[in-house]
């Protein structure tokens, strides 16, 4: 498994594509595993750095009966297991500073959530902890917004930071996602990640509601994102999405993972000079 080190060096270099990719949240170690392995297996065969990404926990459901996950200490022992057993690099999410050092302990890659983004406790925590921090930018934020949050997990001594693309909100239930915006983002000095399975959310639907998401945007986003100067990939996956129990509208078939992955791949090479 890649060191911390050998991750940044990937990821910071600017020669790289990375892939960070799972179920929306965790339902069980088997699963988990079995999604690791296989966004592994199709990863290396394209020479993508891949990592795995679920949540312990989803604090922002939008309804209160909708399934949050197993919670911090069964997750992050999973999270624990999943990265010994497929022997990949881990990221996930937190909400709650208390929360940090658990994470922390795991976790390769320490995710501020979106609707948090702003939240200076959040953010000096995940740089106290020297680890990459992923920034997702918030859906009510422009671009530019992103340097002062990226500034304050600077003042923790901590400057590996990545920022995420999930699409902006304008009028009610809808996101869209200005291409603009990744090279705005570049500009500040960061990678830039595009969360492709989020961008394509209806706001205010339940998680298992078939109007919550459009799959079939997917593919052809992630296409015009990397286009567009994305140096990596947050994809949400589930081998069942229609079992899935959370965002089961929004999530990328595991099968399809693949064919997906081998056009962005072609994509980022040409737009990189590198093909």
């Amino acid at each position: 498994m890649l060191s911390q080190k050998e991750l940044q060096k990937k990821i910071f270099s600017g020669k790289g594509f990375f892939l960070m990719a799972g179920p929306c949240v965790i339902e069980s170690e088997g699963q988990c595993l079995e999604i690791a392995k296989e966004v592994k297996k199709q990863a290396a065969a394209l020479g993508i750095t891949y990592i795995f990404k679920a949540s312990y926990d989803k604090a922002n459901r939008t309804a209160v009966e909708n399934f949050r996950g197993p919670g911090l200490v069964e997750g992050i022992r999973i999270l624990g297991k999943i990265k010994e057993k497929a022997d990949v690099p881990v990221v996930t999410d937190f909400h709650c500073k208390h929360d940090i050092d658990a994470i922390s302990a795991v976790a390769d890659i320490i995710q501020i959530p979106a609707y948090l983004c702003q939240q200076t406790d959040l953010t000096l925590k995940a740089g106290e902890t020297g680890k990459i921090v992923n920034i997702k930018k918030g859906q009510f934020l422009a671009p530019w917004d992103m340097k002062k949050i990226a500034e304050k997990v600077k003042t923790t001594g901590n400057d590996k930071i990545m920022l995420t693309e999930r699409g902006s909100v304008f009028g009610y239930n809808n996101l869209v996602v200005d291409m603009r915006s990744f090279l705005l983002m570049k500009e500040l000095g960061y990678p830039v990640v595009f969360d492709a399975t989020h961008a394509i959310r209806i706001p205010g639907f339940t998680s298992a509601d078939s109007r919550g998401g459009q799959p079939r945007f997917v593919a052809p986003l992630v296409n015009a994102g990397v286009a567009a100067g994305a140096d990596g990939l947050f994809i949400e996956t589930h081998p069942q999405p229609s079992k899935a129990l959370c965002d089961a509208s929004s999530v990328f078939p595991l099968k399809e993972m693949g064919k997906l992955l081998k056009k962005a791949v072609a994509i980022h090479e040409l737009v990189s000079g590198r093909k």
